[in-house]
């Protein structure tokens, strides 16, 4: 009997980054999504699911997004995947997070890179790549479809969304990408966001206060 597709949370670094290990059950496959400290907690978490680790998935460049991603890729022979636009970003940090506190640690540059309307697999876990610029130039949301599950990195959060004041954000594009891309999403998706806690797309349609429909 195949074991349940799963999700678990974990909650990295001084920025408080919710880091995702996202299993497949019938083949064992996983993802990492934004490791950004920690890479020891996050390998013993891989360990302890007994899953077998392909991926890192990025949903943007910030440091505090990636910081671990040369641990775990090191230790697991794992492939880095993120959009090119992010690549520079990713490979070169971010003096402002380093000043408040962040520990800034370049990443590879990815091995794979995505691009709007992609579908990645995770195993059979299908992830569709939704292009949202606003927070960074190369930031991407990962839907799974089935699941009704949203990986929404720092784009948007339950009552809140990303900073657009680092270099390559825009505030204009922060909120076409939301409105247009993700508000068009059913209202039950359940949204897992890069810091804080879950919400739904129908939750934050009524009640985000920075962006509504």
């Amino acid at each position: 009997m195949d074991k349940e597709d799963f999700i678990k949370r974990i909650v990295v670094g001084p920025l408080a980054v919710n880091c995702y290990l996202i299993g497949c059950g019938k083949t064992g496959e996983a993802a990492v999504i934004d490791p950004g400290d920690d890479a020891d907690e996050i390998a013993a978490a891989v360990r302890d699911a007994g899953v077998r680790p392909l991926y890192i998935i990025n949903t943007h460049g910030h440091p505090d997004h990636v910081s671990a991603n040369a641990d775990l890729k090191n230790e697991f022979g794992l492939e880095i995947v993120a959009h090119g636009l992010d690549s520079t970003l990713m490979q070169s940090g971010s003096d402002l997070l380093s000043l408040m506190g962040v520990r800034v640690i370049p990443s590879p540059p990815p091995d794979v890179t995505l691009e709007h309307g992609d579908t990645f697999w995770v195993g059979d876990i299908r992830l569709e790549v939704i292009h949202t610029p606003g927070h960074t130039e190369g930031g991407v949301c990962l839907y799974w479809r089935e699941g009704r599950i949203l990986f929404t990195g720092d784009t948007l959060f339950a009552g809140g969304i990303g900073r657009t004041d680092f270099p390559g954000g825009s505030m204009r594009e922060l909120e076409r990408s939301i409105r247009e891309k993700l508000y068009s999403l059913p209202d039950d998706t359940v949204v897992l966001p890069g810091h804080g806690e879950n919400s739904t797309i129908g939750s934050e349609k009524s009640g985000n206060a920075f962006v509504r429909m």
